[in-house]
């Protein structure tokens, strides 16, 4: 019975080695692929760089009965509002603070005029200050949830439905904290090709 040559066996080797650098190279690119919805999830559970989360009504209706019970404090909540370079659009909330009872549902509104001579879409992207607040800072309803198109000159009045969950009184990053800031920026929605 023949051995196999060296020749042979350091092919196999090498083959081997191809094989997993290709398996490696085919994982960093799904990695790479997957890196941007894994972010937006992990940001989202978590509230990690001020990220809100998104509440249903019973979550917003269960957490006012805690409040009820417990007595919860008040808390200032400030709204900020801007818009990107590229986008023609007036963009500002109604009040600049509100003070809200913790665990209570607010309706704040924000108002946006189209400046341009043709219709815009735009969407608006979020965070809270203090970044360990977006945990706790629930929005039921929102018009950042979904793309707003504007006609040439249109102003609309937006709501966001919100509330402070009353276990951020629990949690000792939270210890301290005295108002909220609630900003949204909004950018020109890009069309296909650009």
């Amino acid at each position: 019975m023949a051995s196999a040559s060296p020749d042979a066996h350091l092919d196999r080797k090498n083959a081997k080695v191809g094989l997993y650098a290709f398996l490696g190279a085919l994982f960093m690119l799904g990695m790479g692929y997957a890196a941007v919805p894994l972010y937006d999830l992990f940001c989202r559970v978590t509230g990690f760089g001020g990220t809100t989360q998104v509440a249903s009504e019973s979550e917003a209706a269960s957490a006012e009965s805690r409040a009820q019970l417990a007595g919860t404090p008040t808390i200032s909540i400030r709204f900020d509002a801007s818009t990107a370079r590229d986008m023609p659009w007036t963009f500002k909330p109604v009040k600049s603070t509100d003070t809200i009872r913790i665990g209570q549902r607010s309706l704040a509104f924000y108002t946006a005029k189209n400046d341009s001579s043709v219709p815009i879409t735009g969407t608006a992207t979020f965070n809270v200050e203090p970044e360990q607040a977006g945990y706790y800072f629930n929005k039921i309803q929102c018009f950042c949830f979904t793309e707003q198109t504007l006609q040439p000159g249109q102003e609309l009045r937006m709501p966001v439905l919100y509330y402070v969950d009353p276990a951020a009184l629990d949690d000792p990053n939270m210890e301290g904290v005295e108002q909220i800031t609630l900003s949204y920026t909004f950018h020109k929605k890009l069309e296909d090709g650009e």
